[in-house]
């Protein structure tokens, strides 16, 4: 080989393997899928669209379906969990600055990027929810009415998402 279709050669490589083509395929882009009257919770079974408040959806690499959650509260709970180990290519969560709490459908953006608030009075599916927007400015303008406070993503923890509640758990039976 002369030097100079070896350097060819090695500037080629580099190309690649600066693009990524060494055996891995680039992720297609994720798009939300919208909920309707049949869409249930992957954790529960819940129809997503009886209920008020935010809703959630993981996209897992390599599935074609996203999991659907009928809360916020499950979805953190699901990723948050130590033995979570699918791997997750995105996550999706309704703008409820712009969502119909009640009826919330579309208005889907990546999770990661949200801004959410804890503890205020309003309800979702399973009680008391995490709201999630993706405007700083709504979130405050939600607790100006609402109360609770604003956490980003990496603020929440597992003990703020606690599922382990319920009929097991309840004192008062």
């Amino acid at each position: 080989m002369t030097p100079i279709r070896f350097r060819i050669f090695i500037a080629t490589l580099c190309t690649v393997a600066a693009l990524g083509g060494c055996g891995e395929r680039a992720e297609t882009p994720v798009v939300a899928v919208e909920i309707d009257t049949a869409t249930t919770c992957d954790l529960d079974g819940m129809l997503l669209a009886d209920y008020p408040g935010p809703k959630a959806q993981i996209h897992f690499k390599g599935e074609a379906k996203p999991a659907f959650y009928c809360d916020t509260v499950e979805m953190f709970n699901t990723v948050l969990k130590p033995e979570q180990v699918k791997p997750i290519q995105t996550v999706l969560v309704q703008d409820m600055g712009k969502a119909d709490w009640d009826k919330p459908r579309g208005n889907w953006f990546d999770a990661r990027t949200g801004i959410y608030v804890l503890g205020s009075k309003r309800r979702g599916s399973m009680g008391p929810t995490i709201a999630s927007f993706s405007r700083e400015a709504d979130a405050q303008a939600f607790v100006a009415t609402n109360g609770g406070k604003v956490l980003h993503f990496s603020d929440i923890t597992r003990d703020m998402v606690d599922l382990s509640g319920g009929a097991m758990h309840d004192s008062k039976m």
